[in-house]
C-alpha cells in the first residue's frame, strides 16, 4: 500500500462507520433533516407565502406545500436571478446547475453552501465506504478518470452556472486532483469525439486504477483505447485497473460487452446523483440496491407511481414505504427545492436499511393502450432474453407502433443495435415478449386479447444510437438514451 492510500485509510474507515451509524437509524436521521430544513424554510419568501411559520410536523407540511415541478418553482428561481435573497433558501445560491428540460427549456437548479457537501461529500464517502468494506485502498495510489461535462462556468444573475459534473470538478481537493484525469483543459472540450481523443492521449500511458462514467460513453473510451494501443483488452493497458464507478443508467445491459473489452469482471460501484441532490449509492459491493442518502440535507417523500397523475395522490414519508412498489420520488432539500418531483421512479428492495433501485423516469413509459410499461420491465426482459440466446447489444429503445404501415395489429417495436445477434431472432423476440407478459399483467392481457400483437424487433445499423445522440447534441457527458417512450419521435429518427 502506497503513502496516499495509507493516509486515506483511517478517513475511509471513519466514513464507513458514520454511514453504518445513520443507515441503522434512518427515520431518526430523516426527522432531524426535516426539522433543520423547516427551521430555514420558515424564514424564506417561499415559506412565508405558504404559511409555514406554525408548521412543525410532516403531516402539516404536506398540507401547505404542494408537489412541484420546475415550472412551479420557476418564478422563485427568476426572483433569485433578479438578485433577491432568502427566496427558497437563506441567502443566495453559490451555483446554478444548468440542465435541460422537455417543457421548461433550460433549468437552473440551485446549489447552496449547505447543499454542496451533499454532492461532493457523498461521492467521496461512497468511495471511502467501498474501500473500507472491500479492504481495498490501492486504487488511491494510482490515477482515476471521471468522464464528465465541461467545468467551464458562466454567470446567471451573478451566480456561477454550469453542469453539475463541471461544478463538482471545482470542488476536487488537492489530494485527489493530483491523481485525477483528464486535465482541466481537456474536460473543457465540448465536442465529445474531440474530447475522447484527448482523454485517450492523456491516459494511455498512465496507471489508471479507477474509471468512472456513464456506461455507453465508457464503452467508447474503451474501444478507442484498444484501437489506439493495438491491445486486446483494457487490462492489458491498465494492469492495475480494478474499480468501475457509474451512475445514471442500469449497468446490466452493458455489462457483458464492457467486461469483454476490459478482459475480466471488475468490482463496480453504482451511484445515484442528480442535479437536485445525491440521492443514493451502493454501500455494499455484494448486495443489490442503493442506500438512500437519508442524512445529507434531503427529506424524502414518495408517491405511488399509479397515483402520480391523479388529483389527490397518496404522499408518504420514508417510514410508510413498502418493498416492491414503484414510487415517484419527491425531494425537499437544503438547496431550496420543496415538494420537488425530479421525475424518477424507484422501488425499495430493502427497508432495513432503506435501499432502492431506480426503475425509470415518469416521462419514459409506454401506455398507448393502457399497458403501463416502465423502464425496469424492458431492461429486465432484454437482459433475460440476451442471456438465454447469447446475444450482446450496444443499445436499444422501445416505442409503440399504433398504426403499422403494413396494416397489421398494433405492437411494441424494439429498436436494437446488436454487438452480437442471437442465432434465432424470432425466438429472441418471443423470449422478450414472454418475460414482458410475466412482469406486466396489463401487457399480457392486451396480448391475449389481441389488442396488441407480440413485439417486433427492428435491427439498427452499427453506431445508429451514437449518430442519433450526436444529432441531438447529447453525445458523451452525462447524457443517456431513453429506454422507452410513449411516441415515435426517437424511433423515427433512428431509421
Amino acid at each position: 500500500m502506497g503513502i496516499k492510500a495509507s493516509l486515506i485509510k483511517p478517513f475511509a474507515k471513519n466514513a464507513a462507520k458514520n454511514i453504518q451509524k445513520w443507515s441503522s437509524q434512518p427515520l431518526e436521521a430523516q426527522e432531524k433533516v426535516f426539522q433543520d430544513l423547516l427551521a430555514v424554510l420558515k424564514n424564506t419568501a417561499f415559506g412565508k407565502e405558504h404559511n409555514m411559520e406554525k408548521v412543525n410536523s410532516y403531516e402539516a407540511f404536506r398540507e401547505h406545500i404542494q408537489v412541484n415541478d420546475y415550472e412551479n418553482l420557476r418564478p422563485y428561481i427568476d426572483r433569485i436571478i433578479a438578485g433577491e435573497s432568502d427566496v427558497l433558501w437563506k441567502g443566495i445560491p453559490k451555483y446554478f446547475a444548468k440542465t435541460s428540460g422537455t417543457t421548461s427549456g433550460v433549468k437552473y437548479i440551485p446549489l447552496t453552501k449547505e447543499s454542496i457537501p451533499n454532492h461532493f461529500g457523498t461521492a467521496r464517502n461512497a468511495m471511502f465506504n467501498f474501500a473500507a468494506k472491500a479492504d481495498k485502498f490501492d486504487f488511491f495510489d494510482g490515477n482515476m478518470i471521471f468522464l464528465s461535462g465541461s467545468p467551464e462556468l458562466t454567470k446567471t444573475g451573478g451566480i456561477h452556472t454550469g453542469r453539475l459534473s463541471g461544478i463538482v470538478n471545482h470542488m476536487v481537493p488537492s489530494w485527489l486532483r493530483s491523481s485525477q484525469l483528464p486535465s482541466y483543459e481537456t474536460n473543457c472540450i465540448e465536442e465529445w469525439e474531440d474530447k475522447l481523443e484527448k482523454i485517450v492521449d492523456e491516459t494511455l500511458n498512465r496507471d489508471m486504477r479507477l474509471i468512472s462514467g456513464i456506461p455507453p460513453w465508457v464503452q467508447m473510451y474503451y474501444e478507442r483505447l484498444l484501437e489506439r494501443s493495438g491491445k486486446k483488452h483494457v487490462k492489458d493497458i491498465f494492469p492495475n485497473y480494478s474499480i468501475f464507478a457509474y451512475g445514471g443508467v442500469n449497468f446490466e445491459p452493458y455489462r457483458q460487452i464492457l467486461e469483454e473489452l476490459v478482459g475480466e469482471r471488475l468490482k463496480s460501484v453504482e451511484t445515484y446523483p442528480a442535479s437536485e441532490g445525491f440521492i443514493a449509492f451502493q454501500d455494499n459491493v455484494e448486495n443489490d440496491g442503493l442506500l438512500l442518502n437519508v442524512n445529507s440535507g434531503i427529506f424524502f417523500e414518495f408517491i405511488p407511481l399509479d397515483e402520480i397523475n391523479t388529483s389527490n395522490p397518496t404522499r408518504i414519508s420514508l417510514k410508510e414505504v413498502k418493498r416492491g412498489v414503484n414510487y415517484a420520488i419527491i425531494l425537499n432539500t437544503n438547496a431550496g427545492l420543496w415538494g420537488y418531483n425530479i421525475g424518477d421512479t424507484v422501488e425499495f428492495v430493502s427497508t432495513a436499511p432503506y435501499k432502492v433501485r431506480v426503475t425509470g423516469r415518469i416521462k419514459h413509459f409506454i401506455s398507448a393502450f393502457g399497458e403501463h410499461v416502465i423502464g425496469k420491465e424492458v431492461e429486465e426482459a432484454m437482459l433475460y432474453a440476451s442471456k438465454k440466446h447469447n446475444a450482446r447489444l450496444v443499445e436499444f429503445t422501445v416505442a409503440p407502433n399504433i398504426n403499422p404501415e403494413d396494416g397489421s395489429t398494433a405492437h411494441h417495436q424494439w429498436l436494437i443495435e446488436f454487438e452480437q445477434e442471437p442465432n434465432n431472432l424470432e425466438q429472441f423476440a418471443k423470449s422478450i415478449d414472454e418475460e414482458m407478459c410475466r412482469q406486466n399483467i396489463y401487457y399480457k392481457d392486451l396480448i391475449e386479447g389481441n389488442v396488441l400483437s407480440p413485439l417486433r424487433i427492428k435491427k439498427l445499423e452499427r453506431d445508429a444510437f451514437r449518430r442519433y445522440m450526436k444529432s441531438q447534441g447529447k453525445l458523451g457527458g452525462q447524457n443517456k438514451v431513453p429506454r422507452l417512450s410513449n411516441d415515435r419521435k426517437i424511433a423515427e429518427q433512428l431509421y
